[in-house]
């Protein structure tokens, strides 16, 4: 009985750190996502997002009352974006959002949202060996204050 408890208290500590782990590694792939893009680093970017990313989404222009749906951001697009944002100094305020919620972790598979200057992100992300990569992005803008800090 004593040698189960020990086996089942470690599986339980296994699993544990395991879940800690993902989640550490999938904030750290949507990190570096937010701060590519608002520092402009290419390097941060191509360390979290698949080459196949595809990204997309929906912007409410000021005074209109829909929302229009934003051409597609591939992996190149990204890097260009975060490129300008460098080049010509596009950098958002010091007090932009940056927030980092996990849905969900499965074994190769997490969900998470992102809450930027620009909006709301919900990113699907995909264990790639021992790291995670952001393959999907959707996303609404512009942000809105009751969005601001919400988990």
């Amino acid at each position: 009985m004593k040698r189960l408890l020990c086996i089942l208290t470690l599986c339980l500590f296994s699993y544990t750190a395991l879940s800690q782990s993902s989640a550490s590694g999938v904030t750290k792939a949507c990190m570096n996502y937010l701060e590519g893009f608002y520092e402009g680093d290419t390097l941060k970017l191509k360390a979290s997002l698949q080459p196949t990313l595809h990204k997309f989404g929906f912007w409410k222009d000021k005074g209109k009352d829909d929302y229009r749906q934003v051409n597609h951001m591939s992996f190149e697009a990204a890097l260009a974006f975060a490129k300008d944002v460098k080049e010509n100094k596009k950098f958002p305020a010091k007090d932009a959002p940056k927030e980092v919620t996990i849905l969900d972790i499965g074994d190769t598979i997490a969900a998470a949202r992102v809450t930027a200057w620009w909006g709301i992100d919900f990113i699907l992300l995909s264990k790639r060996g021992d790291k995670w990569m952001i393959e999907q992005v959707l996303w609404e803008g512009p942000l809105k204050k009751e969005h601001q800090g919400k988990k």
